[in-house]
């Protein structure tokens, strides 16, 4: 599911599962040894995106529903530990938005240190409209990335395009032409600053923010029990049902 190629001094991680690149245990796993390990060989600046039209259209739903309490159990810690491991990573991230990016897929796109955006990719923190709580690692990622949007973007729930997802913090900028080359120049260019000096201050910058992930032990626990609960899983029912209608 993860595929590693190098572009110049660039490492370029596309991720694959299924249509949409849907967010699975497994799947969360894999991005997380994967960047663990990039992290461990100072593989330095990173660009990731989605394989084929998707970047990801978020958390497997499908599993969540098959999968109960047991799942759920095992999704939000294997969320929260690809968020660290990505928003933590001291090298230059680069994030190719190459199609859809929802919820999940939303989120870690936040996580990279940059997100270039194709100008039809859809990108948005839905989650409330589907009726399923952030566990902590995803609202903090998405509040730092977006400042003083993020109330916007998170309880407004909706998609952004083009020029709106870069005002709304969700996007630096939209590219017209190859769009993981464009990741790949903008991830070098990052990577040619002094490599310490990049981390330093990254860590700085994001340090409050891992703090109050890591220390969001209370807030998880209640995300468990919301994502279990048979409501929940009667409205993500409902809205898979409604988007098979729509297409």
């Amino acid at each position: 599911m993860i595929e590693i190629h190098a572009a110049g001094t660039v490492q370029v991680l596309t991720f694959s599962s299924g249509r949409v690149n849907a967010l699975d245990v497994e799947l969360l796993q894999e991005l997380t040894d994967a960047v663990r390990e990039l992290q461990r060989s100072d593989a330095g600046a990173l660009v990731v995106t989605g394989a084929g039209g998707a970047f990801s259209a978020g958390v497997d739903l499908n599993r969540v529903l098959e999968g109960g309490a047991a799942y759920t159990d095992r999704l939000i810690p294997a969320i929260s530990e690809m968020l660290i491991a990505m928003f933590g990573y001291p090298g230059p991230t680069v994030a190719a938005i190459n199609g859809a990016a929802i919820a999940g897929g939303c989120v870690l796109a936040c996580a990279c240190d940059r997100r270039l955006i194709s100008p039809d990719a859809q990108i948005g923190a839905t989650e409330v409209r589907v009726g399923v709580p952030f566990p902590a690692a995803a609202l903090e990622v998405v509040r730092y990335a977006c400042g003083d949007h993020a109330e916007e973007v998170v309880l407004g729930a909706r998609t952004y395009r083009g020029a709106e997802a870069v005002a709304s913090g969700l996007a630096h900028r939209v590219v017209t032409e190859d769009l993981v080359a464009a990741a790949a120049a903008e991830a070098s260019d990052l990577g040619d600053f002094p490599a310490d000096a990049y981390a330093h201050t990254k860590a700085q910058l994001r340090g409050p923010t891992l703090t109050r992930i890591r220390q969001a032990g209370g807030i998880d626990h209640e995300v468990h029990q919301l994502w279990a609960a048979d409501q929940t899983r009667q409205r993500i029912a409902e809205s898979m049902e409604s988007l098979r209608r729509r297409g």
